[in-house]
């Protein structure tokens, strides 16, 4: 039984890939000091030039991402945890409206 569920995020920039990896790194910093106090540890690391993963723990339940920075796009993959997957949509959709938001700012 997969415990797992992926869940595939793009989402679109004019950036560069250097640009959105500066407005990544923003984020995460700003992610940190707002979402660590509740939620843990955020753990983001740049595996390669333009691929980072990331990890944390919400609602005790641990989650993986990656995210591929491409010249025109971010496609961010999740392994959501089964009890999560329920909840996919409105997963997409916070995704797509804060990272969105984000890399066009």
């Amino acid at each position: 039984m997969n415990l797992l569920s992926p869940l595939e995020v793009r989402i679109p920039h004019n950036l560069g890939v250097d640009g959105a990896r500066e407005k990544i790194d923003t984020a995460i910093t700003r992610a940190r000091a707002q979402y660590e106090p509740q939620v843990g540890p955020i753990h983001a690391n740049w595996d390669q030039d333009n691929q980072l993963s990331v990890e944390f723990a919400a609602m005790g339940m641990p989650f993986k991402s990656q995210v591929e920075v491409l010249p025109e796009e971010l496609v961010i993959q999740i392994e959501l945890p089964a009890m999560a997957s329920m909840f996919a949509g409105k997963i997409r959709e916070g995704i797509e409206q804060q990272v969105g938001a984000l890399i066009q700012a």
